[in-house]
C-alpha cells in the first residue's frame, strides 16, 4: 500500500503501467472482435435477404422455363372418362379414355376439350349414350411435376403450378395440394403459393374482386374457367378453406402480409365453363 509518505517504488510504477497497457489491449482486442462479429452478422443478413429476395426469384423462373414444355412432354395422350352422379357428387371408375388436347392455350385462349363420343377421339369399343353424366379426368402427376397452369389476367399472372405443396414443390412458386381434386374436377381444387420470393406468383392476390376471371389450362383436358366470389384473410389454423364443396370450386392461399406468416390470404373462384363444367353444374 502507497500514500504520500511512502510514494511507489518505480519497479511498482512500471508493473501498474504494465498492467494498464494490457487491459488496454485485451479490452481494444474485445472490442475490434465484437465490431468485426457485427460486420460478418451484417454481411450475412444482406447476403440472406438478397438470396431470398432475388436469387429465389431466379430459380423459379428458370424452373419456371422448362417446367411448361415439361408439361405438354409429360401429358397423357388421353384423357379418361368417367360417370358422375350429381346428386352424391361421386365419380365412378373409367369408361374409358379419349385423345386428350396435348397442347396449352395461348395466354389470351382456350383449348376446346376432345368431345366425349367423338368417333375421330374415342376408342371403337367405347361409347357414351347422349345426355350420359360423364367426365374427363387425367392422373395426378408425381410430387413436385408439373400439373397445369394458371392464368390470372387481371394481375397478370401465367404461372405453371406442380404437384406437392411442401418446401422444395414450392421453390417453382406454387404448388396442388394432393389431398384435394385436380382443378377441372368436381369438389374443392386448393392451390397454394408464395407471396414473396420463389418467383412470387401470388404477390398480387389481394388486388383480385368478386367476378375477376382465373384460367386453369390442362394439356390434357383443356381450359376451365372460374369466377372469383369471395376473397377472404384468415388464422393460419383455419384449415376450413380446403374442406370438400358442391359443384367445382379452386381456392387459392397465400400468407398476409407481405413477409409475414401472421394470417393467411383465401381466395375462393367458382367453374362456370370448361370441358366439365356442364355436367358438374347439371346444365348438360
Amino acid at each position: 500500500m502507497t500514500d504520500a509518505a511512502h510514494p511507489p517504488s518505480e519497479q511498482e510504477a512500471l508493473r501498474d503501467t504494465l498492467v494498464r497497457a494490457r487491459s488496454k489491449k485485451l479490452v481494444v482486442r474485445a472490442m475490434r472482435w465484437v465490431g468485426w462479429s457485427f460486420v460478418w452478422v451484417g454481411l450475412f443478413l444482406i447476403g440472406f435477404v438478397l438470396h431470398q429476395l432475388f436469387v429465389t426469384d431466379l430459380l423459379a423462373d428458370r424452373a419456371q422455363r422448362g417446367l411448361e414444355s415439361d408439361l405438354v412432354a409429360q401429358a397423357s395422350p388421353d384423357a379418361e372418362v368417367v360417370p358422375f352422379d350429381r346428386d352424391t357428387g361421386e365419380v365412378g371408375a373409367p369408361l374409358g379414355t379419349v385423345a386428350g388436347v396435348g397442347s396449352l392455350p395461348e395466354e389470351d385462349g382456350g383449348v376446346a376439350a376432345p368431345g366425349v363420343g367423338d368417333p375421330s377421339t374415342t376408342p371403337s369399343d367405347f361409347s357414351v349414350a347422349p345426355g350420359d353424366n360423364v367426365l374427363l379426368r387425367e392422373p395426378a402427376p408425381d410430387r413436385g411435376e408439373p400439373l397445369g397452369r394458371l392464368r390470372i389476367p387481371d394481375i397478370g399472372l401465367s404461372w405453371v403450378v406442380v404437384e406437392g405443396v411442401a418446401f422444395r414443390d414450392l421453390r417453382s412458386g406454387a404448388g396442388h395440394m394432393p389431398d384435394t381434386p385436380i382443378p377441372g374436377q368436381p369438389g374443392n381444387a386448393v392451390i397454394s403459393g408464395h407471396r414473396t420470393t420463389w418467383g412470387a406468383p401470388f404477390n398480387e392476390l389481394d388486388e383480385l374482386e368478386p367476378g375477376d376471371r382465373i384460367f386453369w389450362d390442362s394439356a390434357v383436358i383443356g381450359t376451365h374457367t372460374y369466377v372469383v366470389r369471395e376473397v377472404i384473410i384468415v388464422e393460419p389454423t383455419a384449415l376450413w378453406v380446403t374442406d370438400p364443396r358442391d359443384d367445382a370450386w379452386l381456392t387459392l392461399t397465400t400468407c398476409h402480409p407481405e413477409f409475414s406468416a401472421a394470417e393467411r390470404l383465401i381466395v375462393f373462384a367458382e367453374m362456370v365453363d370448361g370441358p366439365n363444367a356442364p355436367v358438374i353444374l347439371g346444365e348438360a
